[in-house]
């Protein structure tokens, strides 16, 4: 019998990406192929970061296939900016979409059964129940956060926030036992400072998921019932299947925008133990030349040997001549990378420590792979994963600010040594490893999870 044909859309954003590339492996290792469609943007950047690596041909032994569509905007237009990101997919990407589809059959490929979509990317159910395509949808952050958006009617009827996305009271409020409780100043659609990002555009996008609803089958989360049971059991319908990973091996690639720096790992190969400082922020966060001059110095306060993840657009502005120096004074102690296999790292026996933007993945990866975390998140659900990490799991410590909104090298150097220096949150973390690969490994309640789902897209 021929494989059953599967598309796969994320949200065009590398936290979006990531888990959905990390599910089609999984889903071809059970027979099934997989178009993986990004917008033209992403895919260029895949395949590029895939040819520098000489990672094209481990795309599912073939079973993975890269297609892209536009996404409705002009070349050079800022695509970090969430309002025009937002306003242009609706109105442009479905007539791309069924193009492709009707390309795709044109050329021989097997008629799609399913398309397992990423949740921010709703406006394609409804192309693909036009074309008689049933949906799967997929959320990539923490259910605690879908579980909240989908509360939002209530928390409108509540007078906790008005239909604009902004708190009307200043409060914590926990939605249910075992979920974080945080302010209403710092929404899983706010920017941390009160605000929603992109104004309301993000809120309005995301209002919609409840409507959507009844195009979908099932809801699948990258996230396991230990990890978040307050928001399985307000929403039991939900299908967690986490934490994903591609293989064991990290032969997969995973559908990185930048080359990943294989130096890496042999550079963690040469430090003790438990010593190295691991900092990334991930794929969005921006740092301003001042905050990235304190976290340098920082981390060369600790004494402690760090890999440190810079993106090339991370901190626009910054001296060369001071980065230079920099360079110069942590030569042999600390290791600064545009990009890596950061699962790869945070499985390594060196690393002590996850500074982190608190992005879901990562949060994930680090519990995975029991890794304490240094919180330091930028925006949206991070401010809500950082809850969970501090004061539900116990698994880490957050930074704090001064005055001037800065996280000071005095802050940075001091947090982490206590980080580093709790036996306590070792052992949580430890134990919350165990805990996560239960879930993964046979018979475990991800293992069992994922079996349904594949049978259901089997029917």
């Amino acid at each position: 019998m021929a494989k059953a044909h599967i598309l796969v859309l994320p949200f065009p954003s590398q936290g979006h990406v990531t888990p959905l590339m990390e599910l089609s492996h999984r889903l071809v290792d059970h027979g099934f192929e997989v178009t993986f469609i990004n917008t033209e943007v992403d895919h260029a950047l895949v395949v590029a970061a895939l040819k520098a690596s000489g990672g094209e041909a481990a795309l599912g032994g073939g079973g993975i296939h890269l297609a892209s569509i536009p996404d409705g905007l002009a070349g050079d237009e800022d695509r970090k900016d969430l309002r025009k990101l937002i306003d242009a997919y609706p109105r442009h990407m479905p007539g791309h979409l069924e193009r492709l589809i009707a390309d795709l059959e044109a050329a021989g490929r097997p008629r799609a059964k399913w398309l397992v979509g990423d949740k921010g990317m709703g406006w394609s159910f409804e192309v693909a129940k036009k074309l008689g395509i049933r949906v799967v949808p997929f959320w990539p952050a923490a259910t605690a956060s879908l579980a909240i958006i989908l509360k939002i009617p209530e928390l409108i009827e509540d007078g906790l926030i008005n239909d604009k996305g902004w708190a009307e009271r200043d409060e914590t409020f926990q939605l249910a036992q075992g979920m974080p409780a945080f302010p209403t100043s710092q929404m899983p659609w706010m920017d941390g400072m009160g605000t929603p990002v992109g104004q309301t555009a993000m809120f309005d996008l995301i209002s919609q998921f409840k409507k959507l609803s009844s195009l979908a089958e099932v809801v699948v989360c990258n996230s396991f019932d230990e990890a978040e049971a307050g928001a399985f059991k307000l929403f039991p319908d939900f299908l967690p299947i986490g934490p994903l990973f591609a293989d064991w091996e990290f032969r997969k690639p995973v559908g990185s925008f930048l080359p990943e720096d294989e130096r890496c790992v042999k550079w963690l190969d040469a430090q003790p133990d438990g010593s190295v400082v691991y900092v990334a922020f991930g794929s969005m966060a921006i740092f301003d030349p001042r905050q990235f001059e304190e976290l340098a110095e920082g981390l060369e306060l600790t004494g402690r040997p760090f890999l440190w993840v810079v993106r090339p657009d991370f901190t626009p502005g910054l001296s060369k001549e001071w980065l230079h120096e920099f360079h110069q004074r942590v030569a042999g102690k600390g290791m600064v990378v545009s990009w890596c296999s950061q699962q790869q790292v945070l499985a390594h026996r060196a690393v002590a420590c996850f500074v982190s933007h608190c992005g879901w993945n990562s949060t994930m990866e680090g519990v995975r792979n029991g890794v304490p975390l240094l919180c330091w998140p930028y925006f949206c659900e991070q401010f809500l994963n950082r809850s969970y990490i501090n004061n539900v799991w116990r698994t880490g410590l957050a930074v704090s600010r001064n005055a001037d909104g800065i996280v000071t090298k005095e802050e940075l150097r001091s947090k982490v040594e206590q980080v580093v220096g709790d036996a306590e949150i070792r052992e949580r973390a430890r134990l919350f490893k165990d805990a996560a690969r239960r879930c993964v490994s046979e018979g475990g309640s991800s293992y069992e999870n994922f079996k349904k789902l594949v049978s259901l897209l089997n029917e």
